[in-house]
């Protein structure tokens, strides 16, 4: 491998663990906010919270969730050839785009509430958080813009580090104000004769007003470092001397072009999760279910298991994110070998991290569960149990759709999501209809989806790019390690348990096998990963921390 390859290399795996590291910080973030705000809000609050919160997301993935991708391509592709000047006009162009997109969608979710909520979901109160979340789509906008240009000039830290903040401020002013507002829905609801269900979505209105406070804390710190770094920039764009300047016309042809594949593929991707809100809530109304255990249930989904999941899932979207403008630059300069061996390290990368959260998740589930939201129902628990599988498939499946985007193959994604979206629906309704399987249907159809999605995302990364993975490196080795670390952890946390709770309560029981058994898998893990040479020092190395790392496997005579 050449010098320059090998620099290319290292700062691809960087980037990508700067971005992955503040996305599983963000996340962590998230989950240890939601245990106060579910403790306030309970599971109807969290349902209602969990709708407000579809809709915005599905809003946000139409008219801005490609923003980010789409600019850090076009960037990255002309800082490649030098042309900064084009990638300045890439900024601008995108801002002017990100104000219409971001500016309309904010109109249209804050005067739609009511029918976007009430007709369409069946959760009418969830209408009062969905208004306070309106605004946070132009700020969004904006903010994905300058995320973007910095992507793509090749540099996470500004990304990462806003991010982090944006969660943290979510985190404080979510919890606070969502005790405040559930004391004042309380009283709202005194008067109308509904305490429960106003008390609950004043204070899911509370939660998402974090996120609204918290967007905007981002975008003030990356516009912050972007005028801070704009004399630099400045400097970059006068050193630019190639002539045939492309003019404001073509950037924004480039730029919508590149967009709407972008926005087809995400949108379908995700908009399973609306669509399997509608069926499942109808369909169980239909059926004859309680409509409180209806709202229950699915305030259980997303309050609590997909907020599991989606801490594991942060790597592989942060990969994806790192693997577009790093591929876009190496694919534009015909550079094979480098296009190669980033896919296989960023496939290593994240199934390194997706199998033990898997297999941990499964083996914990009801654990958990308690452990963090102090829910002992065993149905809580089996929905992680069953679902935690899908950790593994969403994280390649999303990789695999950046990969893609990366390798200019911008239509594919939309292709296999659609496929696997028309069979997700129709396995849905199977599995609702013939076994009545209730909320179980969804974790299960929501797994089927991710699978297929893999499948066909897969199979063309390998067709397109010629790449050849390493099946032993990327998949057997931490199967292997994450199998052997699930025995231990569910043999520790057995023993931990019956032991303490001679003499404690099963909380502080829980807590203590919960904690001792994790740390016990984490040091199985490590250790058998290097015995089944899943890693190696250069491998090591590349990871944050990885010289701390390499010294550990040194002293444990695990590497030679």
């Amino acid at each position: 491998m050449t010098t320059r390859n090998k620099r290319s290399d290292t700062k691809f795996l960087m980037q990508g663990s700067i971005l992955a590291m503040a996305s599983i910080i963000s996340r962590i973030v998230g989950l240890i906010y939601r245990v106060p705000l579910t403790a306030t809000i309970g599971k109807t609050g969290n349902d209602y919270y969990g709708t407000a919160y579809e809709i915005y997301n599905i809003i946000l993935l139409i008219s801005s969730y490609s923003i980010p991708l789409a600019v850090s391509k076009l960037v990255s592709a002309r800082m490649a050839k030098g042309h900064v000047k084009d990638a300045n006009k890439v900024l601008h162009g995108a801002l002017l785009f990100a104000f219409i997109t971001g500016g309309s969608a904010s109109l249209i979710v804050f005067f739609g509430a009511e029918f976007f909520t009430g007709s369409l979901l069946k959760t009418p109160l969830s209408a009062i958080a969905l208004k306070v979340l309106a605004p946070t789509l132009l700020v969004v906008a904006i903010l994905g813009v300058f995320r973007g240009f910095f992507q793509g000039l090749g540099t996470m830290i500004p990304s990462a580090i806003s991010q982090i903040g944006e969660q943290i401020v979510n985190a404080i002013v979510s919890v606070v104000a969502a005790n405040i507002l559930f004391s004042y829905g309380k009283k709202v609801g005194g008067v109308l004769g509904n305490v429960k269900g106003y008390a609950a979505a004043y204070g899911a209105a509370g939660g998402t007003l974090g996120t609204s406070t918290g967007a905007a804390f981002a975008l003030i710190f990356v516009m912050f470092i972007y005028f801070a770094f704009k004399k630099v920039f400045k400097k970059m764009m006068q050193k630019d001397k190639h002539r045939n300047s492309e003019g404001y016309n073509e950037i924004m042809s480039a730029l919508i072009l590149t967009i709407i594949p972008v926005l087809l593929s995400t949108t379908v991707y995700n908009i399973s999760s609306i669509i399997d809100q509608g069926i499942f809530k109808n369909f169980a109304l239909y059926q004859g279910h309680d409509a409180n255990a209806i709202s229950e249930s699915w305030g259980v989904f997303t309050g609590q298991y997909k907020v599991l999941i989606n801490v594991p899932l942060a790597i592989a979207s942060a990969m994806a994110a790192s693997t577009v403008p790093s591929l876009t630059a190496a694919f534009h300069s015909n550079d094979d070998a480098l296009v190669k061996k980033q896919i296989n390290m960023a496939n290593r990368f994240v199934m390194v991290i997706a199998f033990p959260c898997c297999v941990g998740m499964m083996v914990l589930a009801s654990p958990i569960m308690q452990l963090l939201f102090n829910d002992t129902e065993k149905s809580s628990g089996l929905m992680l149990m069953i679902g935690g599988c899908s950790i593994i498939f969403y994280s390649l499946s999303t990789l695999s759709n950046g990969i893609l985007q990366g390798l200019d193959k911008m239509t594919i994604p939309v292709k296999n999501a659609l496929i696997a979206l028309v069979a997700h629906v129709a396995f849905l309704f199977l599995l609702m209809e013939v076994f009545d399987l209730h909320i179980y249907a969804v974790i299960i159809a929501n797994a089927f989806y991710a699978l297929l999605m893999c499948f066909l995302n897969q199979s063309a990364v390998l067709k397109y790019s010629g790449a050849r993975i390493d099946i032993k490196k990327v998949f057997l080795a931490p199967l292997e390690a994450s199998a052997l670390m699930g025995v231990i952890v569910y043999l520790v946390y057995r023993l931990l348990y019956g032991l303490v709770s001679l003499n404690a309560s099963s909380n502080v029981a829980n807590f203590v096998a919960c904690v001792v058994s994790i740390i016990a898998g984490v040091i199985v893990y490590f250790v058998s990963m290097l015995l089944f040479k899943g890693v190696d020092e250069e491998t090591l190395m590349k990871f944050p921390g990885g010289t701390k790392l390499c010294s550990i496997a040194y002293s444990l005579h695990l590497l030679r």
